[in-house]
């Protein structure tokens, strides 16, 4: 059977796939806001140690369905280990439906196109990715390690190679001093990928808000609850997308919004400005429910 090497994370919508740990941690792991892999270093598993794992499940074989490979960034692997593990899934698991994992846009930049539609064409479906902002000012201040211009040319690249792509922003993300741009150009970024998938969380801060400000290259004034929706209002105005599931349900968020882009945009910019008219009677999550 599996060992896995805690901590563990997944995508909400990964709740019922085999989680495949096929590297650990996070080759990047520098981002200011991230402390998901803070207590690993970053390895990739040993081959052997995966398909091992893949053929304690034979017995489970036909209620594979979906799986994912973790952890921060498996697309990290080289393309011939990734084509390796792929045709093992689908040797092992006949009913496997999709592949799914977190990536990088330098992951991805590093693939040809047609390396990335052969992945796609043995099972590779989709592709997690967490721009967190399209404001170049802002990655460099939070140390992110990508800038919109490799970010739109990897996962727009993604796309056309068959793979579809589901993209995060983070809500607050540069506080007050960067809140306009951050919305503006995280919707301009997003506006250019077309994703699939998108959705959006609110900055927290497990070891407090005091540690992401030393880590954060600049200064840093948080923003408040309204201020946090006032920001949502600015992204989702300036989004032009052809079909994009919308989902802001995270546990962090105050405001739950869900919709398809731009068909539901109206209805969300109404759901939005309730609250900021009536900011007091306002139906928001409350904090104990926030609880991460």
């Amino acid at each position: 059977m599996i060992h896995y090497h805690e901590p563990v994370f997944r995508p909400p919508s990964e709740a019922y796939s085999l989680i495949l740990q096929v590297t650990l941690g996070c080759a990047w792991n520098k981002c200011a806001f991230c402390e998901m892999y803070s207590s690993k270093s970053f390895k990739v598993r040993q081959e052997t140690e995966v398909f091992k794992e893949i053929d304690s499940l034979r017995d489970y074989s036909n209620e594979v369905r979906k799986v994912f490979l973790a952890d921060g960034n498996a697309l990290v692997l080289s393309f011939d280990r990734l084509e390796r593990i792929l045709d093992k899934l689908n040797q092992t698991f006949p009913r496997l439906t999709r592949v799914s994992a977190y990536a990088s846009a330098k992951d991805l930049l590093a693939k040809s196109e047609d390396e990335l539609r052969v992945l796609a064409e043995k099972g590779l479906k989709l592709l997690y990715v967490g721009i967190e902002s399209g404001d170049d000012e802002l990655l460099d201040c939070i140390n992110k390690g990508e800038d919109s211009t490799s970010t739109a040319e990897a996962l727009v690249k993604a796309r056309r190679a068959g793979i579809k792509i589901s993209v995060m922003i983070i809500n607050g993300l540069g506080g007050e001093l960067f809140s306009q741009q951050h919305a503006l150009n995280s919707a301009k970024l997003v506006n250019k990928i077309q994703p699939e998938f998108l959705s959006t969380l609110v900055l927290s801060y497990p070891k407090g808000e005091e540690f992401y400000k030393s880590k954060f290259k600049g200064e840093f004034i948080s923003l408040n609850t309204i201020g946090l929706i006032a920001e949502m209002k600015i992204f989702i105005e300036n989004l032009e997308l052809e079909n994009t599931v919308f989902r802001s349900d995270h546990a962090s968020n105050y405001l739950v919004l869900r919709g398809n882009l731009n068909r539901d945009k109206k209805g969300l910019l109404e759901k939005i400005n309730n609250v900021l008219d009536d900011p007091e009677n306002a139906s928001l999550r409350p904090e104990w429910m926030r609880g991460l």
